[in-house]
């Protein structure tokens, strides 16, 4: 049976949809890997549209609502991972998401704005009783917010991963290419934040 890791946050911007592209494009190397975009504005489905031919095959869906249910169940049949890039709000299709996740990952950059918006997820899964982690997105390098953030949110209890993915320009430069960073520049800082970020996931998802 797959794993199924959807990545959800209700705000805008996070870098949720980059982080579930080269997740994806990361476990395609060695496993079978579908995606599943049900995020309104699609924009995980168009980097799969400039995806170059001779990168691992990754399956795109783009079912919502009614058809959601079956198809998560269907892709989940066929695949090793299934990963779900759910929508910015909070709405029925989030729900099923998370609902028939094995982990759901919450991105947050290192601002009030974010931290906030996290909140309504976190308490989304805990009703649905999934497991799931905020992982530090577009961190700087160092700093008063960062130290902060990163205080507020092991004060808060929540599941912090220990990974984290730096503010770098790799992640767009592959994004804009239809690549994961690790297909892009598989010796970079970037690709090596991210195999570090996928190795801590699979162990927590089992």
């Amino acid at each position: 049976m797959a794993i199924v890791i959807t990545v959800a946050q209700q705000k805008g911007g996070t870098g949720k949809t980059t982080l579930a592209a080269n997740l994806g494009a990361a476990l395609a190397a060695d496993r079978r890997v579908a995606l599943l975009d049900i995020d309104p504005q699609r924009s995980l489905t168009r980097w799969s549209g400039l995806r170059p031919a001779k990168m691992p095959r990754l399956d795109l869906s783009e079912a919502a609502g009614w058809r959601l249910g079956a198809e998560l169940d269907r892709l989940k049949s066929t695949h090793d991972v299934v990963v779900i890039d759910s929508p910015p709000q909070i709405d029925t299709d989030a729900r099923l998401a998370i609902r028939g996740a094995d982990i759901v990952l919450i991105p947050v950059q290192p601002s009030p704005p974010d931290l906030w918006a996290a909140e309504g997820t976190l308490k989304l899964a805990a009703a649905e009783k999934r497991r799931c982690a905020v992982v530090l997105n577009r961190l700087p390098a160092a700093g008063r917010l960062r130290e902060s953030v990163i205080a507020q949110l092991r004060e808060s209890g929540h599941a912090l991963l220990n990974a984290t993915i730096g503010n770098r320009t790799g992640f767009a430069s592959a994004f804009a290419a239809g690549m994961g960073v690790t297909e892009a520049a598989p010796r970079s800082i970037a690709a090596n934040e991210l195999r570090a970020l996928l190795a801590e996931i699979l162990e927590l998802a089992g």
